[in-house]
Formats: C-alpha cells, structure tokens, sequence
C-alpha cells in the first residue's frame, strides 16, 4: 500500500517492488492529469519535521522537459533525484547512489532515459564526424558511445536505440557497483531501466 498524500516516504514493506508500483501508480496519475501531491511550502515544512525515508533514486538527465519529481507526482521526501547529461554516471553519482541506498535504506534505484537526448545526439554526432567534442562534454560522449556502437551508426534509429541500450548499461554498471552487487543479489535492492516519452509523459520499463 502506498502512503497516503500526506506521509510522504517509504512504501509500506520498503521492497524494491512496492518502490516500483508507487513510482508507476504516480506517473499514471501524472498522465491522467489527476496528481495527488502539490509542491507548496507547508508540504515542504512537513518533510522537514522528521529524518526523510525516501522510497526510491531516480537518476535522470538534465533535460528540462523532464521534471523527475513531477512526472512520477511525488513530494517532498518521497525520492531522491540525480541528474547529469545523458544519465552519465561518474564517482559523485555511484557515491550518492551507493549512500542513499546504505545509510538511508533506499530499496530501488531507477535509470530513467528518455526520447530525443541531447546527449545521445551528441554521441552520434561525435562518432560520425571522428571528433571528440573537447572539454568536459568529452566525459559524457565517451561513456555513451558504446551504446551508439552497438547500435551502429547506419542504423536510421541509432538515437531512440543508442538511448534504449545506454539505460540497460547503466542499469549493468549499477547492479554490478561493488557496494550494490550484494543487496542487488539478495534481492533488497532493485535497480531498473526505464524511458519517458516527452509527448505523452508516459514512463516504459525497459526490460534486460
């Protein structure tokens, strides 16, 4: 049973798969234009009377047509959110996700992608022109060019694929981190993949 719209946190049983109906049950209420959580301050004051028991981490890319609090209709304390170019991960977002996960007792880690990345483009675009862009953004095409390369460049949906592939790898990398493998294997922590679709805001599990 999920808590009630003003008890923001952890799903009665805190187990990955209570974390992951609550997370879906949102986004459903989201896309039906029916949300049950209002971001005001008295909602922001009550989380922060009490320690935050946060259900699930999100990591997301930066794209600002993709509010992750919003499209899963949750408030204050009820998720952690990540963000980065492309969903790329780095050592700051393995330390924040193996913390949450750790000290705060979070059952389930999502990757969530979505349709149109601009990283992902830019990823295509680097490996076609055989130039890396130069700066930092060189961190974010090299950790998504394998999955353009499994893809193939030749294929005409290389994005929305290459996208697809660059979330089960994440997922991959996560569930394989040396502080989440063991809880990922006894089955306290799930960790999945999943795509929103800009135009209708629905969110996809990804299966692999």
């Amino acid at each position: 049973m999920a808590p009630a719209p003003d008890e923001p946190g952890r799903p009665a049983g805190g187990t990955p798969r209570a974390a992951l109906a609550e997370l879906l049950a949102g986004n459903r209420r989201f896309v039906s234009g029916q949300p049950i959580h209002g971001h005001d301050v008295t909602a922001a004051a009550a989380a922060a009377s009490g320690d935050q028991q946060p259900y699930a981490v999100v990591l997301g890319c930066i794209d600002s047509r993709v509010p992750l609090e919003a499209i899963f209709d949750q408030t204050f304390g009820s998720i952690c959110v990540i963000r980065t170019g492309g969903h790329v991960l780095d050592r700051a977002v393995l330390g924040s996700i193996e913390f949450v996960v750790g000290q705060l007792g979070v059952p389930l880690v999502m990757v969530l992608g979505h349709e149109r990345c601009g990283a992902v483009a830019a990823a295509v675009d680097a490996l076609r022109a055989g130039e890396r862009p130069g700066g930092s953004l060189t961190h974010l095409v090299d950790q998504i060019a394998p999955a353009v390369t499994e893809v193939g460049l030749a294929d005409p949906r290389v994005g929305p694929l290459a996208t697809r592939r660059h979330v089960l790898r994440t997922v991959a990398a996560l569930r394989a981190d040396d502080l989440l493998a063991a809880p990922v294997a006894a089955g306290r922590v799930g960790v999945v993949g999943a795509l929103y679709d800009l135009a209708t805001g629905t969110v996809t599990l990804l299966e692999g």
